[in-house]
């Protein structure tokens, strides 16, 4: 009887013992050092802004330093192919925009897949791109501005961040959806290219907000229309494309926050509601609007149904508007 009883008390104690290590598998220690994001744009745009204003809140709620990484490069193909090649144990994450859904329609033999690559965590803010003109240029409306352009047929020059960015992709995409012909000029970031509008030296810009809207509430632009579905926030009287007569138009910019294919699940987790709790801070929210940020904190599974739609979605733009890689 007493060996019964024993090997039963074993029995327990082992079962209580499998169920105490069942959480800790499931929950392993992290983080155990400093976690660091891979931006892979150069410092100082809007992506590198977003970075620095979570992993400076972040720290305090993962309990370790949070550093932010510049690894610009190859179309931001060097920091998407460091981050798919890293251990997939939380200490390397990415803040990738829409360009990762992008690239591959430019790229052969890249080293990493945008679906299968990277575990989502947060789809973290999306932004619009605004068509902003030369003050002294007749266009007030879109209509007015796709008039002007198929007059003078290639002789209005639209000036974008870069080859293949976003902006380059509105431009873009409207010209297949209207017929209307202009000269793209692509610029090493959206500053360079807002300042020469500025100086007269190219007609307009399809650009993201931040480095836009402070001259265009100051009059020295004149914003026509912007990419997304619904009006920016910040630029509330600005029409959208799809309300000035092409239905269905979308560029919708956007950010999310990944780590490596394979990374534990609870990791993902804590990681998610520890950026969600960093997002729902009144001071951060604001800090990000500022930026002509929209706030979406959407989980894993929006950021990875975003990466799903956009791939075919910008292959056929690229292709139907012979976009090539720089």
């Amino acid at each position: 009887m007493r060996e019964g009883s024993t090997t039963r008390r074993s029995l327990l104690a082992l079962g209580g013992a499998l169920a105490l290590a069942a959480p800790a598998a499931a929950n392993p220690a992290w983080p155990t050092r400093p976690v660091r994001i891979i931006v892979p744009v150069a410092p100082g745009g809007s992506l590198d802004t977003l970075a620095r204003i979570v992993a400076e809140r972040l720290r305090d709620g993962l309990g370790q330093p949070v550093l932010v990484e510049n690894r610009p490069g190859a179309a931001s193909n060097l920091g998407f192919e460091l981050v798919a090649g890293s251990p997939p144990d939380g200490h390397t994450l990415l803040l990738a925009p829409d360009s990762l859904t992008v690239n591959p329609a430019l790229f052969e033999g890249l080293r990493y897949h945008a679906e299968t690559s990277f575990a989502p965590v947060m789809l973290l803010t999306r932004a619009a791109q605004v068509l902003a003109l030369r003050r002294d240029l007749p266009p007030a409306t879109l209509q007015d501005f796709i008039a002007l352009a198929r007059a003078r047929d290639g002789r209005l020059n639209i000036a974008s961040p870069g080859n293949a960015s976003s902006g380059h992709l509105a431009g873009a995409l409207l010209q297949l959806r209207t017929g209307a012909n202009w000269a793209h000029v692509p610029y090493r970031g959206g500053g360079p290219a807002v300042a020469d509008v500025l100086a007269g030296h190219v007609d307009g810009v399809w650009v993201t907000l931040a480095p836009a809207v402070p001259h265009i509430r100051a009059g020295a632009l004149r914003a026509v229309a912007v990419s997304t579905p619904g009006r920016a926030a910040a630029l509330p009287d600005v029409p959208t494309v799809a309300e000035q007569g092409v239905p269905g138009f979308d560029v919708t910019n956007w950010q999310g926050l990944f780590a490596p294919a394979g990374t534990p699940p609870a990791i993902i987790r804590r990681l998610h509601d520890a950026v969600l709790r960093v997002l729902e801070e009144p001071a951060v929210r604001a800090r990000l609007e500022d930026q002509g940020f929209e706030v979406v904190a959407g989980p894993p599974e929006a950021l990875a149904a975003t990466v799903a739609e956009n791939l075919p979605r910008w292959r056929e733009v690229v292709r139907a508007a012979g976009i090539r890689a720089d």
